[in-house]
């Protein structure tokens, strides 16, 4: 569990980079396919993801997302997504939502690609009479770590909470027990 905070703590960092965008702008539609993997009882559970991205998130619509983050957590970031233009779609089995905020970042090898929606994917678990409640956990997030061939892994976090922890970082904090892996992510043809 720490691992993956840690991961979806680093990738949320990557909100707050702006000066990595303009490399991006102008990039063409694209769209990645994976598999989400998650273990529950000893039991590996799958499903059919696929992300597809019109357009990344301008300068301003990174500074408004941060600043949302920072002033209020997951009911400003909600708020200031819900204005913002459709980027693309995150599907997952057959729930589909629309990508609010999308951003590329250069890594040594190939690049971080981060999506987050306005709305949650799916509370996992929410059927189980001692399931967390599910207010707060407004938004999805997922997380692709990608090769130069665009090709790699990530996480999905379908139901989350965004805040900032005491040092300032950003914090993805997931529904879900489970670690939800994307695998085998490749660029949908």
């Amino acid at each position: 569990m720490r691992n993956r905070v840690q991961m979806l703590c680093v990738a949320a960092l990557l909100l707050i980079a702006p000066a990595f965008a303009p490399a991006m702008r102008g990039q063409a539609p694209e769209a990645f396919t994976a598999t989400a993997s998650a273990k529950s009882k000893g039991k590996t559970h799958t499903a059919p993801v696929r992300i597809a991205i019109d357009a990344l998130s301008s300068e301003a619509e990174q500074k408004a997302v941060m600043g949302a983050v920072k002033s209020g957590g997951t009911p400003a970031v909600k708020d200031a997504l819900s204005k913002m233009k459709d980027l693309g779609t995150l599907e997952v089995g057959e729930r589909k939502a629309p990508i609010r905020y999308a951003f590329s970042r250069p890594t040594g090898s190939g690049r971080l690609v981060t999506v987050v929606t306005a709305e949650p994917l799916l509370h996992i678990g929410s059927h189980l009479p001692d399931a967390k409640p599910k207010t707060g956990y407004d938004v999805a997030v997922a997380i692709l770590v990608l090769d130069h061939n665009d090709a790699g892994h990530g996480e999905l976090a379908p139901a989350a909470k965004v805040k900032t922890n005491a040092s300032g970082a950003i914090v993805v904090e997931d529904y879900g027990s489970a670690k939800i892996w994307l695998k085998n992510i490749a660029k949908a043809k």
